[in-house]
């Protein structure tokens, strides 16, 4: 940074720094509050800087960026398709509420307090949810490569990390229990006139498949990736290899699409291997931490297909499949529901949260009643 830019750009306590350009809308207008000195520190090219004048509390300009009516008058002002940002113009005369100083004070003291109970509360349910996916996947893993009968013999398998296993289960490569393993289409999809979907790692979670906000492609892409094998069947498993990697999801319908090569379509053979068992393997750690080591790239990790090849698992009989997926299913449906419920939690709270800067900085909630001693402490 030149000298005059870094006297322009360096931050000082009290400011308040907010995002003027992102990928969506959403994301304009998030503030962060300076609270101590920054020797040595500018605001970078997508952040804006609001310092108040005299008589204006930093800490109330930031709950205010924090409300939903600042949120709003942003995403309204923001312009840009691919990326959308806020014009000088747009930042200088968004709306602002301004009561006396001891009043902003005041309000901010309130918020302060008042949304570290509700942060506290979501920190517990988030807390939660982990607990709830760390016991999910110990229960599949150890269904999948123990079995549901606690007494049954075993017998070594031959590979150090997975130790043990039921006699009559077969340790092999995944790709033999499979007629297909592969990635999806290495190219840039045409969208324009768009009516086939194009599946990536984003549109994809473990409860299913966004067909409605995936990208659509032309029926020109459509054919040439159906005739390059990139066009998944019902019953084949979807395996994130990109991103967010080891992520599955079992195709459950008949939605002709076609996906892209952040995903590798897992073809079981039915013969074998059950789909249900084998995604259930996939989500287990005896598979994730293989792919772990194989992941490559820091950037954007990525799991090459080469690499899943790789990937050993532990199989039943058939029948025996079914019955621990059965299981899996009942059990995985519990945790389920109860990680929906923090999730829902969160949710209201956060609404709450949302709901409760917003009266405060508006001046909806009356807050001139606060101790005067907790305002100058603050």
């Amino acid at each position: 940074a030149r000298p005059d830019e870094i006297e322009r750009f360096s931050l000082q306590i009290g400011d308040v720094i907010f995002t003027k350009d992102s990928e969506t809308a959403d994301d304009i207008g998030i503030a962060a509050l300076v609270k101590e000195e920054l020797p040595g520190v500018v605001c970078g090219y997508h952040l804006s800087i609001a310092r108040p004048r005299r008589g204006v509390s930093g800490p109330f300009v930031k709950r205010y960026f924090d409300s939903r009516f600042a949120k709003a008058c942003f995403q309204v002002s923001a312009n840009g398709l691919t990326r959308v940002g806020l014009g000088q113009s747009a930042i200088d005369n968004v709306a602002f509420p301004l009561p006396p100083l001891p009043e902003q004070t005041a309000i901010a003291v309130f918020l302060d307090r008042e949304t570290a109970k509700i942060d506290a509360l979501v920190g517990e349910q988030r807390r939660l949810i982990d607990l709830l996916k760390e016991k999910r996947q110990a229960v599949i893993s150890h269904a999948v490569t123990k079995g549901l009968n606690p007494n049954a013999p075993l017998k070594p398998s031959g590979i150090d990390w997975l130790g043990d296993v039921p006699e009559g289960w077969e340790v092999c490569g995944i790709k033999f229990v499979c007629t297909r393993i592969t990635d999806g289409a290495h190219i840039s999809p045409e969208t324009e006139n768009g009516a086939f979907p194009f599946v990536s790692t984003k549109d994809v979670s473990e409860t299913g498949i966004d067909f409605e906000n995936c990208l659509q492609t032309s029926e020109t892409t459509y054919r040439y990736m159906v005739a390059t094998g990139c066009q998944p069947t019902r019953g084949d498993i979807l395996f994130s290899k990109d991103g967010t990697i080891g992520r599955t999801v079992i195709v459950a319908n008949d939605v002709d699409f076609v996906v892209a090569s952040s995903l590798i379509i897992i073809r079981p053979n039915q013969k074998q291997c059950s789909t249900d068992f084998l995604n259930y393997l996939c989500q287990s750690s005896a598979v994730n931490n293989q792919v772990a080591s194989f992941v490559k790239g820091a950037g954007l990790p990525r799991l090459s297909i080469t690499n899943l090849l790789k990937v050993f698992g532990v199989f039943p009989s058939r029948d025996e499949q079914v019955e621990i997926a059965t299981h899996l299913d009942e059990v995985t449906a519990k945790f389920d529901t109860l990680t929906a419920t923090a999730e829902t939690a969160i949710t209201l709270l956060q609404e709450r949260r949302a709901a409760l800067i917003s009266a405060a900085v508006t001046g909806k909630i009356d807050v001139r009643h606060l101790a005067t001693t907790e305002v100058e402490a603050a």
